[in-house]
């Protein structure tokens, strides 16, 4: 029983997801056509995430270490075990940010839109691939894009699942930028939806996401990106 009730809820999640993305669509792709726009374009996206999740009973409860200056652009690693971390990051960020994330998300029918425009899409077992994206992502910095990332590169395969290694990329960007760089351990969403929910569908709950204290690295030098990157791993998983 429960067990369809809790497939009944994903059908019902899927629903609510697309029917925001539509009525919200033509506003996406407006201001998806310059990046003078897409301040604009993540409130159509915080709105899109907190409205469909709410009618869904899915809430993002947030603890803060440290409250976050809205005008500073930071790199905000996260943790990686749910479609819906997506959501809960842009409902965390402010202003004008981006994702970075796998290059099969350009044929995704909702989020290929953003990672068309906004986004970075990357080829992770391309070598020249990584380095234009890392490239274009460091130009966005530098003009005031905080960049969301999921250091893991993809969700484990594992139920529960479990924090994997981390990739380089993010870590020599913060140093060689001098971003902070914010942790953030989103510690139960796995419970809510697993992955894309397909294999043990959803449920209504609160998820717990604790956003450590940004990062200073303005007095790190390139070869301490290793260290960085332990941590950030460390931080992370210090509240899962």
């Amino acid at each position: 029983m429960i067990k369809l009730l809790k497939k009944i809820h994903q059908v019902y999640f899927s629903c609510s997801l697309l029917f925001f993305y539509f009525l919200f669509w033509p506003f996406y792709y407006l201001t998806s056509r310059s990046p003078k726009y897409y301040g604009i374009l993540n409130k159509f996206r915080t709105a899109h995430s907190f409205l469909c999740c709410a009618l869904a009973g899915v809430f993002f409860k947030f603890d803060l270490a440290q409250q976050l200056d809205e005008k500073q652009t930071y790199i905000f690693c996260a943790n990686h075990s749910s479609n819906l971390d997506i959501m809960a990051l842009c409902v965390l960020a402010k202003g004008r940010y981006h994702f970075m994330g796998k290059e099969e998300l350009l044929k995704n029918p909702i989020l290929g839109l953003f990672f068309r425009t906004i986004d970075i899409a990357v080829n992770r077992e391309s070598k020249i691939s990584s380095f234009r994206a890392f490239k274009r992502a460091g130009d966005n910095l530098e003009n005031g894009m905080s960049l969301i990332i999921f250091p893991e590169g993809r969700i484990d395969d594992r139920y529960p699942p479990q924090l994997q290694e981390f990739k380089n990329g993010p870590f020599r960007l913060a140093i060689e930028k001098n971003i902070p760089i914010v942790p953030v351990s989103i510690t139960n969403i796995w419970k809510v939806l697993w992955d894309n929910g397909m294999k043990y569908g959803t449920r209504p709950g609160i998820v717990n996401i604790y956003v450590h204290q940004p990062i200073l690295t303005n007095s790190l030098v390139a070869e301490g990106a290793d260290a960085l990157k332990e941590e950030v791993f460390k931080k992370i998983g210090s509240k899962l």
